[in-house]
């Protein structure tokens, strides 16, 4: 007999499929690499150990929060976690493409190829020194990334309007305070129009990341700062934070919209909720809603978390829509797989119709899988340009 009732059991399940999956790199290297190395056994014994409790990092998160979303760990061992799992999973990789090389040698005439130890050290090398410039990528405060959008029926007085987009800071141990009054006092110094934060601002409760997130009450834009939840707010505390958001002097748009004005010009601004919302009992996404009233004729930049309704977007006549979410896909060929489960947007500028969508690589990212090759982090200046209606 046993007490679990059919969705908790189904949940226990869930989650254990969850940390299995993150320890199958290090199963293919302690089964497939490990074995070749010219080291004592009790050392491939260590070797092993430690790489199976590094693929476990989010059930020591797990552990150490109740959430995966939040790790409480020194800032020093969750970075030292990032870099030993992405060094487990590019030597996974590595070893993978070696298999197949192995493989392919069976299928030619001559003797099998035999892989030198040195090209197996190498491999481990590589893999570590990937990882590192993975994890610093991730964890550095973001440059200055200058983006002009071209906006169908922009009116005159918004030609060269300043947005100051921010996402996924996911403000944590990984990203303390230090980091994001870095990251303040240089959304500061830019002087922009508007700030714009679309999403993923914390992992952590309310009572984990109070003096973590304080740095943002500091934010300044000539027409104030404005933010659309992620889907991380509503796993750590919906209405808390929200609250605690506001009282920092952030504008909440959570399907609701606001009228911007220079002048005899206006500009509507709306956000809507996040797609994970309706798992936690709160409001979905309500485009419709938010644009309830909305003056017409009058452009529209939409602020949604998740890039992925952004068609449904275009066809309400949304003029530009910021979104974050994919973190660009963290590493090449990850992001095709992060692109499929977006809707096919990943990173940067996409066209639909009249419609442009930016989809930002994320001023910070989760602390779960802290990894950057090619896809830099962006503290993203937007400036609007004029694009006369046909």
């Amino acid at each position: 007999m046993t007490n679990q009732t059919p969705s908790h059991a189904s949940n226990l399940r869930s989650i254990v499929i969850f940390h299995l999956i993150f320890a199958l790199p290090s199963i293919l290297v302690i089964t497939r690499f490990l074995p070749w190395l010219p080291l004592p056994l009790a050392m491939k014994t260590v070797i092993a150990v430690l790489m199976l409790v590094a693929s476990q990092f989010h059930l020591w998160s797990r552990m150490s929060s109740g959430s995966v979303f939040s790790p409480e760990f020194p800032r020093p061992v969750v970075i030292l976690f990032n870099w030993a799992s992405g060094t487990i999973l590019f030597l996974a990789l590595l070893q993978l493409l070696l298999d197949l090389m192995m493989l392919a040698s069976l299928l030619l005439p001559g003797e099998v190829w035999a892989i030198p130890t040195g090209v197996r050290y190498a491999m481990a090398a590589a893999a570590a020194l990937a990882a590192a410039i993975g994890v610093r990528n991730a964890v550095r405060v973001p440059a200055l990334k200058d983006v002009e959008i071209a906006v169908h029926g922009l009116p005159a007085n918004f030609d060269g309007y300043t947005i100051l987009q921010l996402t996924d800071l996911h403000i944590s141990r990984l990203f303390p305070a230090a980091w994001t009054r870095a990251v303040v006092e240089r959304a500061n110094a830019l002087d922009v129009d508007l700030i714009a934060v679309t999403g993923d601002v914390i992992d952590g409760t309310l009572a984990m990341r109070r003096s973590d997130v304080e740095p943002l009450r500091d934010l300044r834009a000539r027409d104030g700062v404005y933010m659309s939840p992620g889907n991380h707010e509503y796993f750590l505390g919906y209405r808390e934070w929200m609250q605690h958001f506001a009282g920092m002097g952030m504008h909440v748009l959570a399907n609701e919209h606001v009228i911007l004005e220079r002048q005899e010009d206006r500009l509507v601004l709306a956000g809507v909720t996040d797609a994970s919302a309706p798992a936690t009992g709160m409001p979905p996404p309500d485009l419709a809603a938010a644009l309830s009233d909305a003056p017409a004729g009058v452009p529209i930049v939409l602020l949604d978390h998740q890039p992925g309704p952004a068609r449904k977007a275009a066809a309400r006549g949304v003029a530009l829509q910021l979104s974050g979410h994919t973190h660009g896909g963290m590493i090449p060929g990850l992001d095709k797989l992060v692109a499929m489960g977006n809707g096919g947007f990943v990173s940067g500028q996409y066209l639909m119709d009249r419609m442009t969508l930016y989809v930002n690589n994320g001023t910070g990212i989760w602390p779960g899988f802290a990894m950057r090759l090619a896809r830099a982090s962006e503290l993203t200046r937007i400036t609007l340009r004029r694009k006369a209606l046909p």
